[in-house]
């Protein structure tokens, strides 16, 4: 069938604590205090964004794979703070297999923890299921990087598996990645509900 996916549409998610809106070049001075100061935050991520040029370069590739319709990118506003938490993304689009990957998400540490991450992920996943018509959303992260496999197991994913020695780091070491997925029969069944649940 196919998703129903315009990358031309600049689509907007949002709920009370949450907004989430399409990355622009702009979002650069948003995002850059955490760039500046926290480039743990990106220590088992494939890309990097810590410091000013890496940034940039962050956000330039982030925006050309998206007009290129392989990627949607997002930078997520906490309302309740009324700042700028981080960035999160739709990517590896299979228009024909009714499928997508959810990652590259990165957030400051005032955010970590504080329920952002399952708004984001419920405004996320209801879109993917329930607007674009998704059969499968799937995660990955370096199978190190415990804080992150935690908060995709906590929202309902299941994990299938480890692809062994995958891909290259920024650091230019390696890692096993760690994949894991939503169906859409999971969501509509359970996942939904108890992420839902979650946010009460």
């Amino acid at each position: 069938m196919g998703l129903n996916f315009d990358q031309n549409q600049d689509y907007i998610l949002e709920d009370d604590v949450i907004q989430l809106k399409p990355l622009q070049k702009e979002d650069y001075f948003h995002l850059l205090p955490i760039s500046l100061n926290e480039p743990e935050t990106w220590d088992y991520s494939s890309k990097s964004a810590a410091g000013e040029a890496a940034l940039k370069t962050y956000i330039d590739e982030a925006l050309a794979e998206r007009a290129a319709g392989k990627e949607y990118p997002f930078v997520v506003f906490d309302k309740t703070t009324n700042r700028y938490a981080g960035s999160t993304r739709f990517y590896d689009i299979q228009v024909k297999n009714d499928a997508l990957q959810l990652g590259y998400t990165w957030y400051g540490k005032d955010f970590r923890g504080t329920g952002v991450n399952k708004h984001c992920k419920l405004l996320l996943l209801t879109f993917a299921f329930e607007t674009l018509g998704a059969e499968r959303v799937e995660f990955r992260a370096d199978n190190r990087n415990e804080r992150s496999k935690a908060a995709m197991k906590s929202i309902g994913c299941t994990v299938e598996g480890v692809i062994r020695n995958h891909m290259p780091l920024a650091d230019g070491t390696r890692r096993d990645s760690i994949i894991l997925s939503i169906l859409k029969d999971e969501w509509y069944s359970t996942v939904k509900q108890n992420l839902t649940n979650k946010l009460r």
